[in-house]
């Protein structure tokens, strides 16, 4: 078994694709074949698998999510209380509860085995950049 931590770095809320870092951590293992499991040490952001060829799939997810849980400034939040970190943390943290923190990919022969158009993606909640860890495990 073999562990790595890659950081990634945001610039706010959006997808940031890892798939070719976890590849070439995949590669240096040369593991057969087996499950890698990605997993992220943060409690306002999130992990997918996700097409990775049309842009527009990220811009409508993030608007997609935004909509479902708008920032604590929208009358609709009125009832959350954990207001201290700025109007984009509830709102992160919630995003986060209903979203995979960890995903595993089978790989085979030295390849993930995702499909022709799945990327792995950090999904960053916050407004803000910041410095995400995300664990790989073979």
């Amino acid at each position: 078994m073999a562990m790595s931590v890659i950081t990634i770095e945001t610039r706010g809320q959006g997808l940031y694709e890892f798939t070719d870092q976890a590849r070439a951590f995949l590669r240096q293992q040369q593991v057969e074949e087996g499950l890698m499991t990605a997993f992220v040490r943060h409690t306002s952001c999130s992990l997918l698998i996700q097409e990775n060829a049309d842009p527009d799939v990220q811009v409508d997810l993030k608007a997609f999510f935004r909509r479902l849980v708008p920032p604590t400034t929208d009358p609709s939040m009125g009832y959350i209380t954990h207001r201290d970190e700025g109007p984009d943390d509830m709102p992160a943290h919630i995003k986060a509860a209903i979203l995979p923190v960890s995903v595993n990919i089978p790989h085979q022969a030295g390849r993930l085995l995702l499909g022709t158009w799945q990327g792995l993606y950090l999904f960053e909640h916050r407004d803000h950049p910041h410095r995400r860890e995300v664990i790989l495990h073979i």
